[in-house]
């Protein structure tokens, strides 16, 4: 299927790695030019360079630390005008309502929360200009199932979801789309190696971690083919009519007992 997106520029963050860069790499299979970020010069440079030297779009990058203020204004400023933005920096550590003290809290939400607002409200400013684009805030199924062992990153993505349907019902006046996705459990680099360590305790064998996995749907994680196409798909025109909703991508996870 022609996705039309060639010759068009999106900014990733979070995208040196797991579902940020798999989502640059699917974009660049396109023929999208991508501006990535994340707080790893070193991942940064390998991902740019696995992307040029495959698919041979310009990728420009950022390492910096989106929880501050100033350094979202230094990456919006630098990567211009862009198509797409694919909010997708941080992680939430894990924690209960006294497992987690205000500072681990706050540290957590700059990021995740407010990083995704602070660059939304910049990048969104131009696109209503120029009347085009989409953004597409990664989130996560925590904001649709929340668990109290981890409320922060539940209550963070309930409240992207939340900003993701006000925006995309608005934004839409304005030639621009607002989505977000909830991904569930998905075989990123980092997933493996925590599944592997997990195997290596039960069962003395890393390699046997695709068995500590057959309790999701389908028996499996879903791929990063399987989340990075969706989301690329929903950047094109073809998902034209979609703003202002929640694309869950867990294989029914979060409506299970």
């Amino acid at each position: 299927m022609e996705l039309n997106l060639k010759g068009r520029s999106a900014l990733i963050t979070g995208g040196s790695r797991g579902i940020g860069f798999g989502v640059a790499e699917r974009l660049a299979a396109e023929g999208v030019n991508l501006h990535l970020s994340s707080r790893s010069a070193d991942g940064l440079d390998a991902a740019r360079k696995k992307i040029v030297d495959t698919y041979g779009v310009k990728v420009s990058v950022y390492p910096l630390d989106l929880s501050s203020q100033d350094n979202v204004l230094h990456l919006v400023k630098s990567c211009g005008s862009v198509d797409i933005l694919i909010n997708n920096a941080g992680a939430i550590p894990k924690g209960s309502l006294t497992g987690l003290d205000d500072k681990a809290l706050r540290e957590a939400w700059d990021l995740k929360l407010f990083g995704f607002i602070n660059v939304a409200r910049e990048v969104y400013r131009d696109m209503c200009e120029h009347k085009r684009g989409v953004i597409i805030n990664v989130a996560g199924t925590a904001g649709e199932r929340p668990n109290a062992d981890y409320l922060a990153g539940s209550m963070a993505n309930s409240a992207l979801m939340t900003m993701s349907r006000a925006l995309g019902a608005e934004s839409v006046n304005h030639g621009v789309r607002v989505v977000a996705v909830n991904p569930g459990a998905t075989e990123t680099d980092r997933q493996v190696v925590r599944w592997k360590a997990l195997a290596k305790q039960k069962f003395g064998d890393e390699n046997r971690w695709r068995e500590l996995t057959t309790g999701f749907p389908m028996g499996r994680l879903a791929t990063l083919d399987e989340v990075g196409s969706t989301i690329v798909f929903l950047c094109s025109e073809r998902s034209g009519y979609t703003s202002g909703c929640v694309v869950t991508i867990d294989g029914g996870a979060s409506w299970r007992p």
